[in-house]
């Protein structure tokens, strides 16, 4: 059996998984990332967990190759350049230090331009010549496909929609630095920010007004939401706001079929998902009104990232 392993790099976690040609995760596991501050050992033991879920399998598989889906990564270079959320530093050439212990085909990507490959070969899009996957974790990712070719750019680094300047310069910083970036409304720590704006803007009673930031959790806020909480169905709608915004912005760039939405917080359902759409019709140009889905990602939940990971070399596989 031919498999690829599939590793997507987190500032909390790498997951790490073993991957068919249909997208189906044999074996996975996990370990956390800033344990490993020395990238050596972070390398070592990305080899050796890969080792382990190959002898956990039990049965003899042909290893193709690994994909790695990272944030800041360049596809044109092999290497993860300034990361702000990762412990490694500067320009880290990821793919030549492990290739040293791991002597096989491996290719690297933005975490959301992979998930948008593992759509084209394993998910919704497999149909499509023309959507945007956006990933709603710790921070805001976008992965664009035109034409049916996957949009990479000059340097590998295409699609950094999320430190788009979304208040011309007045707002929130993100984590590279940008003032009023979409990262730092629309994302798992943007709606935490937002709770405790409405907090400050609001005098309604809240639960949220005895819980301190640092252990304030999405799913409380979609719990808080289920059971009429006022600054917690504030705190979504001013989200689901600003990124109808945004999306109706980039379908000027591309006009998509549809955006295939995976992450944190697109657990909270209807509470982001209905307001997401009553803004994002409103704000879309009448040329593209009707013509443009927000749908789900296809790939099953918590092996999504390691799937797209993977689908960086199925992708070659199937171009061979």
């Amino acid at each position: 059996m031919d498999l690829v392993i599939g590793v997507d790099i987190g500032g909390t976690k790498t997951k790490i998984g073993l991957v068919d040609e249909t997208g189906h995760c044999h074996e996975k596991t996990f370990f956390r990332t800033r344990e490993y501050p020395n990238l050596n050992e972070y390398l070592d033991k990305i080899k050796s967990t890969a080792d382990e879920l190959i002898e956990q399998l039990g049965k003899e598989v042909n290893i193709i190759g690994c994909g790695i889906g990272a944030p800041n990564a360049s596809s044109k270079n092999g290497t993860i350049e300034r990361a702000s959320n990762l412990v490694w530093k500067g320009s880290v050439p990821l793919v030549e230090k492990l290739k040293e212990r791991m002597p096989m085909p491996i290719r690297i990507m933005n975490d959301a331009s992979a998930a948008a490959l593992g759509e084209m070969l394993f998910g919704e899009a497999k149909n499509m010549t023309d959507f945007i996957v956006i990933t709603l974790g710790t921070g805001f990712g976008a992965g664009i496909v035109a034409n049916g070719r996957l949009i990479d750019g000059y340097d590998g680094f295409a699609g950094e929609l999320g430190h788009v300047d979304m208040t011309i310069g007045d707002g929130r910083l993100t984590g590279l630095g940008v003032r009023g970036g979409l990262e730092a409304y629309v994302s798992a720590t943007g709606l935490k920010r937002t709770i405790m704006f409405m907090q400050s803007k609001y005098l309604v009673e809240s639960r949220f007004r005895d819980i301190a930031y640092n252990d304030l959790h999405g799913e409380d806020i979609t719990q808080a939401a289920e059971e009429g909480d006022e600054i917690a169905l504030k705190a979504f709608d001013y989200t689901a706001r600003i990124m109808a915004l945004a999306l109706a912005n980039f379908t000027a760039f591309t006009q998509p079929e549809a955006f295939i939405l995976m992450g944190g917080l697109t657990n909270s359902g209807k509470w982001i998902m209905d307001p997401l759409e009553k803004y994002f019709n409103g704000f879309l140009l009448d040329v593209y009104k009707g013509k443009v889905k927000i749908i789900h990602s296809g790939m099953h939940g918590k092996d999504a990232a390691i799937c797209g990971a993977a689908a960086l070399i199925w992708e070659q596989q199937k171009k061979a």
